[in-house]
């Protein structure tokens, strides 16, 4: 007579334990080779700074024309978008042998506590980084009420 043995499907989640790697319970999925060797699209990474009368921040937006890069202002919200364009040719000899190409855009936006002064507002960019200085607007200033 055969032995029976009862299953509990959901005796693996039981023995689940937080301190394992994640990998080890995807391992059968097929998800790592296929995405093995590609690059990740860069993003914009941001660095906000606030002092009495403005922001500073800081945008990385590397191997970027600064021609291709736009800044929009309205009112506490900021936009930046920046057009990559990115190709990789090698060569052996005269025969080309891999050619890869990334033509895409990038856009950050973010939400400021104060309204932003767009004409006083000023750009740099150099090194890769885009710096600008928003000042806040004059008489934007909350107002706190006295409590009766």
């Amino acid at each position: 007579m055969a032995n029976l043995t009862r299953w509990d499907p959901f005796g693996e989640m039981a023995r689940f334990d937080p301190f394992l790697d994640m990998n080890d319970y995807f391992k059968g999925f097929m998800l790592r080779p296929v995405f093995h060797g590609l690059e990740a699209e860069p993003e914009i990474k941001l660095e906000i700074a606030e002092a009495d009368k403005a922001y500073t921040v800081k945008a990385d937006v590397p191997g970027v024309k600064k021609e291709d890069i736009q800044v929009s202002i309205e009112g506490k919200q900021v936009s930046i978008s920046a057009e990559v364009k990115h190709e990789k040719e090698e060569k052996e000899g005269k025969k080309l042998v891999r050619s890869e190409r990334y033509y895409g855009k990038q856009f950050r936006s973010f939400t400021l506590a104060h309204d932003i002064d767009e004409a006083k507002s000023e750009a740099e960019y150099a090194d890769g980084v885009l710096k600008l200085t928003l000042p806040k607007k004059a008489g934007a200033e909350t107002k706190k009420l006295a409590i009766k």
